[in-house]
């Protein structure tokens, strides 16, 4: 089964460094992205935490033991306590689906919540 994606980019960011853009409008609902992921076992995460992929991976599976890094632009997408997409994981594809969650103009940056659930205000773990 082949999804529909919209055409995103990859550029600068006045959020934080680099960040991904829409090419076109995106209606809500509509799928961003579907991104495969490469797993990686609870044992190797901390060699992974003393790399720059430390703040790259997502936690991966209901138990806990593996973690996720996430190909396409999946990693890339900057967070936001308002985001305009949403994730969700796929574990029987072993793919990170990326949503539309609120109208997305042409040129404008997509925001995750980086806490896996739209309206979730915890603060996230590069915040003091």
């Amino acid at each position: 089964m082949s999804l529909q994606q919209a055409p995103i980019f990859f550029a600068n960011s006045d959020i934080h460094g680099h960040g991904v853009f829409a090419g076109r409008d995106i209606e809500a609902g509509e799928v961003i992205e579907v991104c495969p992921v490469i797993l990686i076992p609870k044992a190797q995460l901390p060699h992974i935490r003393q790399t720059v992929l430390d703040d790259y991976y997502f936690d991966w599976g209901e138990e806990g033991d593996w973690y996720a890094l996430c190909l396409g632009y999946g990693s890339l997408y900057n967070h936001s306590y308002t985001p305009n997409a949403e994730y969700g994981m796929d574990f029987e594809n072993q793919t990170i689906d990326f949503y539309c969650v609120n109208p997305i103009q042409a040129g404008e940056e997509i925001f995750i919540n980086y806490n896996g659930d739209v309206d979730n205000q915890s603060k996230v773990w590069f915040e003091k």
